[in-house]
């Protein structure tokens, strides 16, 4: 099976760490990226555009530290929020030619993980570093609301719920996903010791509030019932090297899509018998940023340590219902 429609973006000396789809606009999409593979250098921040054609630059904002992730406002189409190298949060308005809005300070290491709320009545952000401590902030406050502490290792990825108001979920260089509830910050509500080796990246089913969703250095994602947390529920093997990023399907209960240092992204079904729907290999470089658009079913982003964004339809989703 093949791509479909398949748009591809060039960023000449920028790699890409993340990508992620406008909650407002279907055809926007923005990319954090980082000079000197995130090592040292500069980071940009594009506002990329897709047309018949491809896809264009509407605008691109420059941070003189790595941006590692980028995530878009819930409440204002223009306003973004990035991580950086420096341990900081900048604030971007994409309608602005010049940024950022705000920097946000309080984290001690690099900042590898933004997220903001999606949940109504809410609108806050959610920040995990390498100094092992998450972070809550109001875009409104200079200063964070709140430090959440108890993890042993870096924290890779930081994701709000988007059922269940005030609650997020961190994975660690530990070993284990957490549980947090935001007006609880001294202690975790849930521990799992998710895989062997340093988890990656997380994310929650769009359809299901219990389930959590995990991806680690040992090439392995895991599904976990929160009201049962003994044994994961699927176990998916596939990816040769660590799973940077996973991403639950908006439009389809059991699918997801993983990225790795392997150079591909994989499409699964964890209810199908056979799991591994599709694998995808257009990039030459760890592809670190991954996103489904919530406008376009079955539409895929992904971007790469090869200077690339690339805008699709695997094969495999075509057919995903609207």
């Amino acid at each position: 099976m093949a791509e479909s429609g398949v748009r591809t973006f060039r960023v000449p000396a920028r790699h890409g760490y993340s990508v992620k789809f406008s909650p407002f606009f279907p055809a926007q999409l923005a990319c954090a990226a980082s000079q000197y593979f995130g090592i040292a250098g500069s980071g940009s921040l594009l506002i990329l555009h897709q047309t018949p054609e491809g896809i264009t630059e509407l605008r691109r904002f420059e941070w003189n530290d790595s941006l590692f992730d980028v995530a878009w406002s819930e409440d204002n189409e223009h306003v973004l929020v990035t991580g950086s190298g420096d341990g900081s949060l900048q604030l971007w308005d994409a309608s602005q030619p010049e940024g950022p809005l705000r920097v946000y300070q309080g984290h001690t290491k690099e900042v590898y993980s933004v997220d903001w709320s999606q949940t109504r009545g809410e609108n806050l952000v959610v920040s995990g570093s390498w100094d092992h401590t998450a972070r809550v902030w109001d875009p409104a406050v200079l200063s964070s609301l709140a430090e959440y502490r108890g993890h042993e290792g870096v924290v890779y990825s930081t994701v709000w719920s988007p059922h269940i108001p005030s609650c997020f979920a961190s994975a660690s260089g530990d070993q284990t996903l957490r549980v947090w509830d935001v007006k609880s910050p001294h202690a975790a509500r849930i521990v799992i010791p998710a895989h062997q080796e340093e988890v990656l990246s997380c994310d929650w089913c769009k359809y299901d509030q219990n389930l959590l969703v995990s991806a680690a250095v040992d090439c392995g994602i895991r599904g976990w019932d929160l009201r049962n947390i003994r044994q994961p529920v699927f176990s998916l093997l596939g990816h040769s090297y660590a799973i940077r990023r996973v991403r639950c399907s908006p439009f389809q209960p059991t699918v997801l899509a993983s990225c790795s240092y392997d150079f591909s992204v994989r499409f699964w079904d964890f209810q199908a018998p056979v799991p591994l729907l599709q694998t995808v290999e257009h990039h030459t470089e760890f592809v670190c940023g991954l996103d489904f658009s919530i406008h376009t079913p079955g539409q895929v982003a992904d971007c790469a340590w090869d200077e690339t964004v690339r805008v699709y339809v695997p094969g495999c989703l075509n057919a995903a219902p609207s």
